[in-house]
């Protein structure tokens, strides 16, 4: 007995010399180790890489969640290419919110060569994940201009907010377009749900729609949330929805941006 009490003591030393950094945390703990402010520090690289261009090429993935193979093999995909200056992330970079899985998903997407910008999705608000997303990417509303392109980037999880605040947020979209670039001309719009999901706020969906096409030359909206592939003229009026597919499908969209307008493909990696 002496003995078995001599060893539980040595390793609760040993356990002891170790330190904090061995200490598991709750899940959903919000503090945070290495980058933050990730879209703000890449925003600046966009604008500064692509000021003054009416050409340039993103590439659009969505939907990580769980999927880190999958997303390590993106981000060496989309890296042997030489022509896509930026990416975007539609969002649902974790699954349940957890702290852990946003940060792992952080250091797999700065393995990226181009700068790249994340949304907000639904998934990212459980727990505290919005607390997280907010530390590691940004505001979950938030706008760049590539080139002679506005970058809407709207948080879209009514659902996730309990209609407790405004989602969309319309103050924020009268604010961009009060205050629309002077060397921007056209918009595009991303997002993580598109209206009439059930995520969305649908009693403003007709009313969204109309809003965001009195902003300067709406493009396209991009979105992804849905896990699979779809193009819809959803409202009509011929402004189209993009919806990319999760990433274990192991696609992603290729946007390429020409003063005509815009062309885009799928990609299988």
């Amino acid at each position: 007995m002496k003995t078995f009490r001599t060893i539980i003591g040595i390793l609760v030393f040993l356990f002891s010399l170790t330190g904090c950094d061995t200490i598991e945390y709750h899940p959903y703990d919000a503090r945070i180790k290495g980058a933050t402010n990730i879209n703000r520090r890449n925003i600046y690289r966009i604008e500064e890489e692509l000021a003054g261009r009416d050409s340039f090429r993103f590439a659009f993935i969505s939907d990580t969640q769980r999927w880190y193979d999958e997303t390590e093999k993106a981000v060496k995909a989309i890296n042997q290419r030489s022509d896509i200056d930026f990416v975007v992330h539609g969002g649902d970079l974790s699954d349940f919110g957890a702290t852990k899985e946003l940060l792992w998903q952080r250091d797999i997407l700065n393995r990226l060569k181009m700068p790249y910008v994340c949304l907000l999705g639904n998934h990212d608000c459980l727990g505290t994940g919005e607390e997280v997303f907010r530390k590691v990417f940004g505001e979950p509303n938030f706008a760049f201009t590539a080139g002679d392109v506005r970058f809407v980037c709207l948080n879209t999880n009514a659902m996730e907010f309990d209609y407790s605040e405004p989602v969309p947020d319309f103050h924020f979209l009268k604010q961009e377009r009060d205050s629309f670039p002077s060397e921007a001309s056209r918009t595009l719009f991303a997002m993580h749900v598109k209206p009439m999901d059930e995520q969305f706020n649908n009693n403003v969906a007709d009313i969204f729609q109309e809003y965001i096409r009195h902003f300067p030359t709406p493009m396209c909206c991009i979105y992804g949330h849905g896990h699979k592939l779809m193009t819809s003229d959803l409202f009509g009026d011929g402004l189209l929805y993009h919806q990319v597919s999760n990433i274990q499908k192991r696609k992603y969209l290729l946007f390429t941006i020409h003063p005509k307008g815009y062309s885009y493909e799928t990609i299988d990696f």
